[in-house]
C-alpha cells in the first residue's frame, strides 16, 4: 500500500467515515469533483484558470482520493491497473498510426 493510501485511510478511520465510502458513493464522489474541477476552467482558457493553481490542486487532489480509494475498496494496485491500461492504449492507439 502506498504512502498516500496509508495517510488516506487514516484520515477518513479517524473520522468513521468509511461506512460512507461505498464504491457507488465513491463513484458518485469523482464525478462531482471532477466536475468542480472542469468548473474551474469554465469560460476560460486554459491560461486563465491556471493562475487559480491553488483551487485546481484542491480539486484535483479531491478526484485523485476519492479515485485512490475506490481502488482500494476494490482491491486494485493503483500501479498495476495503470500499467494495464498503458499497455492497451499502446495497442489500441500505436505510435505508427499517431
Amino acid at each position: 500500500m502506498t504512502d498516500s493510501m496509508l495517510r488516506i485511510n487514516q484520515f477518513r478511520d479517524e473520522r468513521n467515515w468509511r461506512q460512507f465510502h461505498d464504491e457507488k458513493d465513491l463513484a458518485i464522489s469523482i464525478s462531482l469533483e471532477a466536475n468542480e474541477l472542469l468548473e474551474l476552467f469554465q469560460w476560460k482558457t486554459s491560461e486563465e484558470a491556471k493562475g487559480n493553481s491553488e483551487r485546481l490542486k484542491e480539486e484535483l487532489a479531491d478526484v485523485l482520493i476519492y479515485s485512490y480509494m475506490m481502488a482500494d475498496n476494490l482491491g486494485f494496485n493503483i500501479d498495476d491497473i495503470i500499467a494495464e491500461k498503458l499497455i492497451k492504449n499502446a495497442r489500441k492507439y500505436p505510435v505508427s498510426k499517431s
